[in-house]
């Protein structure tokens, strides 16, 4: 690759492993900003639920696409990656180096590596169906309507099965019809994270959203939006929900959600290994192992 083309930094890992927090101490080191690629993050009044920086987190370091539009008005992966490159552009005009910190990697991905995506937003009615499946029953469905992406998605790769399906079931085209990559022209060190307790670490961070407020925000959502707000049904808030609705208890919501985010944490990691293999961090010196690979990728 040039060596005049734009250096962009990625960190990337599963929801709880602590990205936020050693993302800020990153930036603070290299003097830069940080743009959070999260598919709940961009939604205004959606706080305690997706984890997102607090106030004074993003008065430290400047964030962007967060709160970039209300819950009612989705936006799916083709608009953000639209969003995200032009916000990316601006950086790198601006002699800032690029800081990509988030958990979504179908986001990601689709801002890293150029992917083309459908222009499909996201379906939870159908998403929530077909999440009750097992696996084999949602690859079987896929291998009947669109065999050739099921060559490309690996097996066990349950969020871009359902995705595939997705797109299927709403535009009648099969994805792999549908999908072509376009590489930016950006020079990309991807930094992994992931915790040998993230289990704990997951239990400990559902307990205190219960705690925080996430019943009370998803009572003010309703308020504002209506109970059939379709993002209100991803992990957290569906629970919350329940509680509002006593069906759930608090300590059962907590539980249900903590199982719910370890299996989505899995599905995460798979997607990454599959998908990005990023240089990951040694757990025991986060911060200066983050540091030392980045100045030996910006020479």
């Amino acid at each position: 690759m040039s060596s005049n083309q734009p250096h962009v930094i990625v960190l990337i890992g599963p929801t709880g492993s602590g990205k936020t927090e050693l993302a800020i101490e990153i930036a603070e080191f290299f003097k830069t900003r940080i743009h959070n690629i999260d598919s709940r993050q961009i939604y205004k009044f959606m706080d305690i639920g997706t984890a997102k920086p607090s106030e004074n987190q993003q008065k430290k370091i400047k964030h962007f696409l967060i709160d970039i539009e209300e819950p009612i008005r989705p936006i799916n992966v083709k608009q953000f990656q639209k969003i995200a490159q032009k916000s990316i552009k601006g950086e790198i005009k601006n002699n800032y180096l690029p800081f990509l910190v988030g958990g979504s990697g179908l986001y990601m991905n689709s801002i890293t590596k150029g992917f083309f995506v459908p222009d499909v937003p996201p379906q939870y009615d159908l998403r929530g169906q077909l999440e009750e499946l097992d696996q084999k029953e949602c690859w079987d469905l896929l291998k009947n309507c669109d065999p050739i992406s099921t060559k490309k998605i690996n097996f066990a790769d349950r969020i871009r099965t359902i995705r595939a399906l997705e797109v299927f079931y709403v535009t009648g085209k099969p994805l792999s019809a549908q999908k072509i990559q376009k590489p930016p022209k950006w020079k990309i060190l991807e930094l992994g994270l992931d915790r040998d307790n993230l289990k704990q670490r997951i239990f400990q961070r559902t307990k205190n959203m219960f705690l925080s407020g996430i019943v009370e925000e998803t009572k003010f959502l309703i308020s504002q939006y209506g109970s059939d707000l379709q993002i209100l049904e991803t992990i957290g808030y569906r629970e919350a929900k329940k509680v509002l609705n006593n069906q759930l208890t608090i300590d059962e919501a907590i539980d249900l959600t903590t199982t719910k985010t370890l299996q989505f944490a899995k599905r995460q990691k798979t997607w990454f290994r599959n998908k990005n293999n990023p240089l990951w961090l040694n757990n025991k010196n986060l911060r200066k192992d983050a540091i030392i690979k980045i100045e030996s990728f910006l020479g």
